[in-house]
């Protein structure tokens, strides 16, 4: 006689107390919940996930560049003094800058910008000293190995992307710009968490354009490095306009800082003899009202400029076309050249530079250029 099987009916409630149990948070959990909502970007990213959450606390815990840690610490011994020189060696290192402006508390944010010279301020040298003191340090020069590469691949492109971007925003006159040095310093934060997650998954793909690496990254992970990024800048507390720009600065349509980190990304590509493909360069470079002639003067110059130049620290006094007139002449032009390139009168030209030196205490125009320059305002 043949006998019937009986399907076992042990699973079911085992599976219906699961989910009572998953329905059912704790009281902490809950508060946590509703205390900060999931965007739609952490919902896709499964946001609940463990491996997911080490990944963050792994990119949250980066060492720093030691030579980048010992600059700073020795800006502190100067006092308020020596902000400038702290200021410069926190903006050397991603990892530095993401410590500082977390400790700052709410990426320094404030209504005169926020940025790392606005978290200076805020966490004086005794904090900044106790920041640096904090962190674990690598040095790849002494103790080389395959972490230390590409950690140091990492860091070198957000400085790099850092410098092209404030270029990118003198010229297209950007306001911010503070702002954006985190954002550029940042933006390509989430590979970090990519590869933590996945391995070392973009690190190989060296011949691909960045349009290209992050067409693959959805297609083969089922999210993007931009995305990732922005969910954890905003996850540290930072401005949403840093994790905006982070997330929009792979976007053709992108405007404004996450503009500017496109194509800054962009040169520093190009610069680097990596594929960087001319049509991009140049409808990147129009978004933001930068024509032809200064894109290949940028090309030119970057990564070595013709002179060192300053991020203005103070708000510039003067209107645009009187910096225009005052770039003419750091040129080295005659009022004629400078009114036929701004379809202006001789007459009007002197008058705006003439404003010029009132405004910024000038007695002529070779202290203008140097006032200006000094500033950060051309």
């Amino acid at each position: 006689m043949s006998q019937v099987a009986t399907k076992p009916r042990t699973r079911k409630p085992a599976r219906r107390a699961a989910k009572s149990r998953r329905a059912a948070p704790s009281k902490g959990d809950r508060k946590r919940e509703s205390a900060k909502p999931q965007t739609p970007a952490e919902r896709r990213l499964g946001q609940g996930g463990r491996r997911l959450a080490d990944a963050f606390e792994a990119v949250s815990r980066m060492p720093v560049l030691a030579e980048s840690r010992r600059r700073l610490l020795v800006a502190c011994e100067g006092g308020a003094s020596a902000a400038g020189e702290a200021a410069d060696s926190i903006e050397s290192d991603a990892a530095l800058t993401i410590a500082v402006m977390r400790a700052a508390g709410d990426g320094a944010e404030s209504e005169s910008g926020c940025g790392v010279r606005q978290a200076v301020e805020i966490l004086t040298p005794a904090g900044l000293r106790a920041v640096g003191a904090s962190l674990d340090s690598y040095d790849p020069l002494d103790a080389p190995n395959p972490w230390a590469e590409r950690q140091e691949r990492f860091r070198r492109h957000g400085v790099a992307t850092r410098h092209a971007a404030d270029r990118i925003a003198e010229l297209a006159r950007l306001a911010a710009r503070d702002e954006l040095a985190v954002a550029a310093l940042l933006h390509d934060i989430g590979r970090r968490v990519l590869a933590e997650l996945y391995g070392e998954f973009e690190v190989d793909d060296q011949d691909a354009t960045p349009e290209e690496r992050i067409r693959r990254e959805r297609r083969e992970l089922g999210i993007d490095h931009a995305l990732v990024g922005a969910v954890l800048v905003r996850r540290w507390g930072m401005p949403s306009s840093i994790a905006l720009a982070i997330e929009r600065h792979h976007s053709p349509q992108a405007q404004g800082h996450a503009a500017a980190i496109r194509l800054a990304d962009l040169i520093v590509h190009y610069a680097s003899g990596e594929p960087a493909p001319p049509e991009a360069l140049v409808t990147g470079a129009a978004a933001l009202g930068i024509d032809s002639d200064r894109l290949a003067q940028l090309a030119y110059e970057f990564p070595h400029s013709n002179a060192p130049r300053r991020r203005a620290s103070d708000p510039c006094p003067l209107s645009v076309r009187e910096i225009d007139a005052l770039r003419g002449l750091a040129e080295g032009k005659v009022y004629k050249q400078i009114a036929h390139e701004l379809s202006l009168s001789v007459s009007t030209i002197r008058t705006h530079l003439h404003n010029v030196y009132r405004k910024i205490g000038a007695v002529d125009r070779a202290q203008a250029v140097l006032i200006a320059r000094d500033h950060g305002w051309i």
